[in-house]
């Protein structure tokens, strides 16, 4: 039997995202996919800036970015075709583009390239997890080829369930999935451009009651569309070749600007998890709730998810952890990453309904209502400025009591500093990626039991000085900025970007927790 610290189970982009994080932490990692091969269609489309940051941490970002579309503005328009909401989201301080389209086959395989970085990650393609049982020190894992092989037996101390809304996982260990899914079937046309046509840079959502349509760029010379199968409609006609071309003429589509490459039909769910946790075994994306796709935050949320949970797991992996910490540290996971979910989920059933309603007296209400909104400067700049999607952060979980509440749980921008050595970067990379940190504004007093702990003691100091050892230099003081919005002067960042802890001028910054990592 072979034994790991974590096991993954299921390799899109949760699970393959979670085996670079876990790999640069230098844990050992089990990584089980049932396909050979990345999944052909894609099914994503769209991701956000945090995301990319989270990717930063895994030391792809550049990689990735590289094959993404990004400041495309957003588009709705009327049964005529005429705009009544147009905009490009705004940054919210993460370092990249506020949304980028992505191409996801392609993505998937830059993220299998950046594992196959760590020699402590051992991935098995064309292997399926048939059976897994759990004891108080760890979990055993049968694992079985898809072929005629034999079984093997793996023994990880915890395991990440990423194997999808179908999650054979879940339905193992007998946890529910409740929830929602909507009657509307939808009709997915994936295509390579061969002509572009005006609109073909910009994401554009169709809100005709007759019809409604979402049409997108993606990257390497892809779009999609996306249309409802209405009432009366023969699925196999649509998604046949003369059905599909049908519902691209009613675009202003045809033969000579796109080939059409697969036309698929879903549905679209909204259903959580009832327990994201099952002693060593914890759910992650799919596997723990799926949303619908209109705000584009489904695989964002699922990246979000290891993101929170996989420094955890390398923490608890420490034996000189004590076993309350441990505990305390992993029971966080659901309480930090549920209501977000649950938050993001409420925005697309919003947005969905905004863009699929057919009464068409309800649709010119609506038409009417926001070119209106968008006109008025404090309504207009909320909605076109992407403020609604709700930020990444918690009141509750592993985080520290104490003063510092303005701050405490919420996650930190991404400023531009000047490292230790005065070179430009992104504040991520000049802090690593695997360490806590203290940053602080005002003198260098009072953390000797975060530097007793290993965390890095950083000053922030702000545009036009000279960084050394001990401080780094914000050039644009954005994070400063933000630090004194929450009258805060020091604050102790997780592996995550989330404030453990703070402290304000004359206050004391709780201790670690922990040690890090």
């Amino acid at each position: 039997m072979t034994t790991h610290d974590v096991a993954v189970i299921g390799y899109g982009p949760v699970g393959v995202t979670a085996a670079n994080l876990l790999g640069r932490l230098g844990l050992r990692v089990l990584v089980v996919e049932r396909d050979a091969d990345v999944y052909a269609r894609a099914r994503a489309i769209s991701t956000d800036e945090e995301v990319v940051r989270i990717w930063q941490r895994a030391g792809l970002a550049d990689a990735l970015t590289a094959d993404m579309l990004a400041d495309r503005p957003l588009t709705f328009v009327d049964a005529a075709g005429r705009t009544f909401l147009s905009f490009t989201p705004e940054t919210q301080g993460n370092g990249y583009p506020p949304q980028q389209f992505i191409y996801q086959p392609a993505l998937e395989r830059t993220l299998r390239a950046g594992v196959e970085r760590y020699e402590n990650v051992e991935v098995l393609l064309g292997n399926e997890c048939t059976a897994l049982s759990q004891d108080a020190d760890g979990v055993d894992l049968t694992i079985t080829p898809t072929g005629s092989a034999a079984p093997r037996r793996f023994r990880a101390s915890y395991v990440i369930a990423a194997d999808g809304g179908s999650s054979p996982t879940r339905t193992r260990l007998g946890i529910g999935f409740s929830g929602r899914t909507y009657e509307d079937r939808w009709v997915v046309v994936d295509t390579r451009v061969k002509r572009p046509w005006p609109e073909a840079d910009r994401l554009r959502f169709h809100c005709n009651p007759a019809r409604p349509a979402v049409d997108c760029p993606t990257p390497l010379g892809h779009h999609r569309w996306e249309f409802p199968v209405l009432p009366g409609d023969d699925e196999a006609a649509l998604v046949s070749s003369d059905g599909v071309a049908e519902l691209l003429a009613g675009q202003g589509i045809g033969p000579e600007h796109v080939e059409v490459l697969r036309a698929v039909v879903y549905n679209h769910h909204v259903r959580f998890a009832d327990r994201w946790r099952a002693g060593r075994v914890f759910l992650a994306g799919d596997a723990a709730h799926v949303m619908p796709p209109w705000i584009g935050e489904g695989m964002a949320s699922g990246v979000r998810d290891v993101d929170n949970l996989c420094w955890k797991l390398a923490a608890a992996c420490d034996p000189a952890l004590p076993a309350e910490t441990v505990e305390r540290l992993l029971g966080s996971y659901e309480t930090e990453r549920m209501p977000h979910v649950r938050a993001v989920t409420r925005a697309a059933v919003f947005f969905g309904r905004v863009i699929t309603e057919r009464r068409p007296l309800v649709t010119a209400v609506r038409d009417r209502t926001f070119r209106l909104v968008s006109r008025l400067p404090g309504l207009g700049t909320y909605l076109s400025s992407a403020r609604w999607l709700p930020p990444t952060g918690s009141r509750d979980g592993f985080l520290a009591a104490g003063p510092g509440k303005r701050a405490t749980g919420k996650h930190i921008p991404q400023p531009w500093v000047l490292d230790q050595r005065g070179r430009r970067a992104r504040l991520d990379d000049a802090l690593g990626s695997v360490a806590w940190t203290v940053l602080h504004t005002g003198p260098r007093a009072g953390f000797d039991r975060w530097c007793d702990a290993g965390a890095a003691v950083l000053e922030l100091r702000p545009a036009g000085h000279d960084p050394d050892v001990h401080a780094l230099v914000d050039v644009e003081n954005r994070l400063r900025e933000w630090m004194r919005r929450r009258r805060v002067t020091a604050i102790a960042v997780r592996p995550d970007g989330i404030v453990y802890a703070a402290a304000g001028t004359g206050e004391q910054l709780p201790p670690p927790a922990l040690l890090s990592r």
